[in-house]
């Protein structure tokens, strides 16, 4: 039997903004912990209870994607490593993982000046895909949108880059995931594409930080009939990140799904607001504070406030990596339509779903069960 055939089957993890920090830490951790060099902390497919839902190892997958800008990954890699993101001397350890990858990332768009229409856009990127997955012999491939946040379109524009994008990932054939809050595959457009496609797709908004802390408390606050009155939160956060929400109109279409989460486990909706701030000297960390003002018994009045910090990229590219392998298992064994199982990773799912964290993860946990038996 020849090598290549004795090989396990690959997959591919095609990564929409794959020069990004999010992207750039999925590459690089993917290939130090199939090496060895480093703990799966923070990766949950890697915990027991998937040891048998049958999904792709992390040493078969294979990442290429679309970007609009040409900063080599490797080159990124050593950015993160400056700022604290990846560990010293990660990136040279990674080198040739992160070349390989980079060689199969092809331009994004629409640039400024592009004269393509929306569906030669679609096209050119499914033919990217379809390349993708024919000459490096996959088994499959799943579309990953880890791009910066959009502004949610207006109804009289044509199709966002994330829904061109999308579009490209039905016609390709390939199983879709939207880890951010942009449009994807939620514009009414693309409804009936999603639905006569056939493929598995899950998003959107991955739930990293402020909403994972959130999905846990709002329903503590419920479970002891202790009454939250306002809900107030602030972000500051740098990077590229920092910069698009930096955009009144992109930083409402981040809030949205964080604001939806304490009204689904409260059960009401609070006075208070999220509020973002773009401060680029923190670069690819992230502080979030929440102030919860509530009432006890007799109307006694208290408070709680949290703070979060973190490194959204770190947060990020184990959920993108545990997001790959579950969908590319999903589409191997036929599942189709929106995976509300997966809510687990979302601040806004797709499909009807608890909105409890714990819940959620039980939920995840079937889910997984049913991926091992094939159903």
């Amino acid at each position: 039997m020849s090598a290549s055939l004795s090989r396990p089957p690959r997959v591919g993890v095609w990564l929409v903004g794959a020069r990004g920090s999010v992207a750039t830490t999925v590459v690089a951790g993917c290939a130090a912990v199939t090496a060895g060099l480093r703990p799966p902390t923070g990766l949950v497919t890697e915990e027991p209870a998937f040891a048998g839902s049958g999904l792709p190892a992390l040493s078969s997958l294979v990442f290429g994607g679309h970007d609009t800008t040409d900063c080599p990954l490797p080159k990124r890699a050593e950015q993160l490593a400056a700022g604290g993101v990846l560990p010293p001397g990660l990136p040279s350890a990674v080198a040739a993982e992160l070349a390989a990858a980079d060689a199969e990332i092809r331009p994004g768009g629409p640039l400024p000046g592009d004269t393509r229409d929306e569906d030669e856009l679609i096209a050119a990127f499914a033919a990217d895909l379809q390349d993708f997955v024919t000459r490096l012999g996959l088994e499959r491939a799943v579309v990953v949108n880890v791009a910066s946040t959009e502004p949610a379109p207006s109804s009289d524009t044509g199709l966002p880059p994330s829904s061109l994008y999308a579009a490209a990932a039905l016609r390709a054939g390939c199983p879709y995931v939207n880890f951010t809050p942009s449009t994807g595959l939620h514009h009414p457009v693309l409804a009936p594409l999603a639905a006569s496609s056939g493929l598995p797709y899950a998003g959107r908004d991955g739930k990293t930080g402020q909403t994972l802390l959130r999905s846990v408390l709002g329903p503590m606050f419920a479970q002891r009939a202790l009454d939250v009155r306002a809900w107030s939160g602030t972000n500051l956060l740098g990077g590229g990140d920092g910069a698009s929400l930096a955009d009144p109109a992109a930083a409402a279409a981040k809030n949205a799904g964080k604001e939806r989460v304490l009204a689904d486990t409260l059960g009401t909706t609070p006075e208070g607001e999220v509020h973002i701030d773009d401060v680029p000297a923190l670069g690819d960390w992230k502080t979030a504070w929440d102030h919860v003002a509530f009432d006890g018994f007799l109307g006694t009045r208290m408070v709680l406030q949290t703070i979060w910090q973190g490194c959204d990229s770190a947060l990020a590219a184990p959920l993108v990596l545990d997001l790959a392998r579950l969908v590319a298992r999903a589409h191997e064994t036929g599942l189709r339509g929106p995976l509300a199982e997966l809510a687990f990773f979302f601040k806004d799912p797709v499909g009807q779903a608890p909105s409890a964290l714990g819940e959620q993860y039980a939920e995840l946990v079937r889910f997984g069960r049913g991926l091992g038996e094939g159903e």
